[in-house]
């Protein structure tokens, strides 16, 4: 087997969640069956236990704070559009968790301590967001409804407060806040989208886990980047942690299990690293973790905290500060594979940041593939990837670049690229790929443009409106037909158009037809590979088979692969079925 599908089948492990009362109950997801799905872990007994068993996979899942239940969402076939079902934590039969709420699009979830109260996020067309109160025994109560994209935050430590997110006032990009009581009365409100000529977003990290505690924590961007702050709802104090005058970049946060102190999570550049930072002394301590990426952290009982660590070099694990490994997945292990190297190109919005690898013992121009990220409110980070890895097993430098609309590089470069979507973003590639060029880094006439979801949208927009620079195009669940797109997309995506656009496709089309590939389709001449899941609700298959007929219509090179699942695979063998196909289309169709 060669190594880099050795990187697809070793076994993975997210990083486990664990009961607020139960700290010995966790759950976490692995690969190990070949399919992403849920496990309960009794750290006791040492005990492990596949908890769902589908043919598409589980990753969607929440354990109890009394660590009794487990709650999953059950969708078919990644359509994203289902129910929330729940199984005690050491094994029984399934049941639906909330007898007599029909099928939705999930928008946050938060349970009681008694493990069978929740509040329910659902999104649908017809009803917009709503909220759900669900007791034992009752039926579920609407507590907030509201046609624009809204989703739960939080529950308080005694279940008497609720934090929601909602972006009622029509700008999905920067969500506000309101705190609400059991009963659906407003008992606090934070929004910072108002009185300034610059909106802000807000978001909830999360209440202090003490017994009548009323103090929230919530991320804000008022200083141009993501930063921590305490809230009490309850007196309407807001304390400032004092974090960005010691730390650059974005700052993310969580609560220890006794509310005295805060695990903040650092981001800066595309590496992160944690803190403890003690809320009475306002003390910050760093804690020794590897240069790389910590994708996901939490604070233990006993004051260790256990974090998921990988960099491009290394594939991930879970380690704990008291020392070690926290949790092995048994069988083959993965190989690891190259460092990455930073570059910084001045763009035309300012400095582009590209990580660069080039593949062992080649000098000279490389045959290079640009893989795009998806989001696009997300970025590249020196972190783990088998995608890319096999690229470079195969003799390919890979370039990956956080455009201007990626997170990680402050507020007003992540929301550069409304109205004028799309084109942005590309600009930005563009300046990347002419230092690849006349750097003597990338050979410019085998040239791959290549990315999923958002990154699949910008594969196929860059195409067609920069035909001469690419070589060929390999997209993944792209957008293809913005227009289409918007109107068959499920609606939380709808209201981000609208924010990213102005408006509908009927209020501003000249913006939509601006940044839709299908608009340039005709003047696309690279060879492209396409992929998309049949049951995909973020990027819906009709706008696909509209370019594909385009593309058909002018007898354009392209292949197109449609696979039984939504926005991307759980199934190790669909991956790398995926990647495979796409390897060889660019061994058949790259200029030699």
């Amino acid at each position: 087997m060669p190594d880099w599908e050795k990187r697809f089948r070793a076994p993975r492990v997210s990083l486990p969640d664990w009961a607020e009362d139960a700290p010995h109950r966790s759950l976490f997801v692995s690969n190990a069956t070949g399919t992403y799905e849920l496990y309960a872990w009794d750290r006791a007994t040492a005990e492990q236990r596949q908890v769902t068993d589908r043919a598409n996979g589980t990753t969607d899942g929440v354990l109890a704070p009394d660590g009794e239940w487990i709650w999953w969402f059950d969708d078919k076939d990644g359509d994203e559009y289902g129910v929330w079902r729940r199984q005690p934590f050491h094994g029984g039969p399934d049941e639906e968790a909330v007898p007599g709420l029909a099928p939705s699009y999930p928008a946050g979830l938060a349970i009681g301590r008694d493990g069978r109260t929740a509040v329910v996020g659902r999104s649908t067309d017809e009803d917009g967001s709503t909220i759900h109160l669900s007791g034992p025994g009752t039926d579920p109560v609407v507590i907030y409804r509201h046609r624009e994209s809204a989703g739960v935050g939080d529950l308080s430590h005694d279940g008497s407060l609720i934090a929601i997110e909602h972006t009622e006032h029509g700008d999905a990009m920067h969500s506000a806040l309101r705190v609400l009581r059991p009963d659906g009365t407003t008992v606090a409100e934070l929004d910072d989208t108002k009185g300034g000529t610059v909106e802000l977003g807000l978001e909830v990290l999360g209440f202090a886990p003490v017994e009548g505690d009323t103090r929230l924590l919530i991320g804000h961007q008022r200083g141009g980047r993501w930063e921590p702050l305490v809230w009490d709802v309850a007196s309407g104090e807001e304390t400032d942690l004092g974090l960005a005058a010691q730390l650059d970049g974005d700052l993310s946060a969580e609560w220890y299990p006794d509310g005295s102190a805060l695990l903040v999570v650092h981001s800066f550049e595309a590496r992160s690293e944690l803190y403890r930072y003690e809320l009475g002394t306002r003390a910050l301590e760093r804690l020794r973790t590897p240069r790389g990426t910590v994708s996901g952290a939490t604070a233990r009982p006993d004051g260790s905290v256990e974090y998921l660590w990988s960099s491009a070099a290394e594939p991930p694990v879970v380690r704990s500060t008291s020392g070690g490994a926290v949790l092995d997945p048994p069988g083959l292990t993965s190989p690891g594979s190259l460092p990455v190297e930073d570059v910084w190109v001045e763009g035309p919005g300012g400095r582009v940041h590209a990580l660069v690898q080039r593949p062992a013992g080649v000098q000279g121009p490389c045959p290079t593939v640009f893989d795009i990220h998806g989001g696009p409110t997300w970025h590249d980070s020196d972190a783990f990837a088998a995608g890319p890895a096999a690229w470079l097993d195969h003799g390919y430098a890979v370039i990956r670049i956080n455009y201007r609309g990626s997170t990680g590089y402050g507020r007003a470069w992540t929301d550069a690229l409304k109205h004028r979507v799309g084109l942005i973003e590309l600009e930005d590639i563009a300046a990347v790929r002419e230092w690849a060029v006349t750097s003597g880094f990338a050979d410019p006439a085998r040239l791959i443009l290549t990315g999923g979801s958002w990154g699949g949208y910008l594969t196929l927009l860059g195409l067609g409106t920069q035909p001469d620079a690419w070589a060929l195009g390999i997209a993944a669940v792209p957008v293809a037909d913005y227009v289409t797109a918007y109107h068959d997309e499920m609606e939380a995506l709808k209201a981000m158009d609208r924010t990213l656009l102005g408006g509908t496709p009927e209020e501003v089309p000249e913006r939509f037809e601006a940044s839709s590939p299908l608009t340039y389709v005709d003047a696309v001449r690279a060879p492209v590979y396409i992929s998309a899941g049949v049951n995909d609700p973020r990027c819906p298959i009709r706008q696909i088979d509209n370019y594909v007929g385009r593309l058909q219509a002018r007898g354009a090179v392209h292949e197109v692969y449609r696979y039984d699942a939504g926005h991307g695979s759980l199934v190790v063998d669909e991956r790398i079925k995926q990647v495979r196909l796409e390897l060889d289309f660019a061994e058949r169709h790259l200029p030699r």
